[in-house]
């Protein structure tokens, strides 16, 4: 079980830059708010995964023909910006 996720005013800034060319959208009635390439339901998180298990941009782009390569690196800024945000991250062993 982990902890809550503190977001603070510094790290506002920063989800804004990365926005800031409306490539990716947080909305709550999609996915909850979750971080979305705008207009689909890809979740950042997902092309976190697919990168992190070994899969190409290209194989990407195949698999979603409405992403495009801009969108791709644009999810990839968006989780740099957020992890140098002012964010507490618990380590789960510490948790009890």
């Amino acid at each position: 079980m982990l902890g809550v996720v503190q977001v603070t005013s510094t790290s506002v800034k920063s989800w804004a830059k990365s926005m800031s060319e409306n490539l990716i959208e947080c909305k709550p009635e999609v996915l909850m708010g979750r971080p979305v390439i705008a207009g689909t339901r890809i979740t950042v998180e997902l092309i976190l995964e697919k990168l992190a298990s070994g899969e190409t941009i290209e194989q990407i782009l195949a698999a979603h023909p409405r992403l495009t390569k801009p969108a791709i690196l644009a999810a990839i800024d968006f989780a740099a910006q957020v992890l140098r945000a002012d964010i507490v991250y618990p380590l789960a062993g510490q948790l009890k």
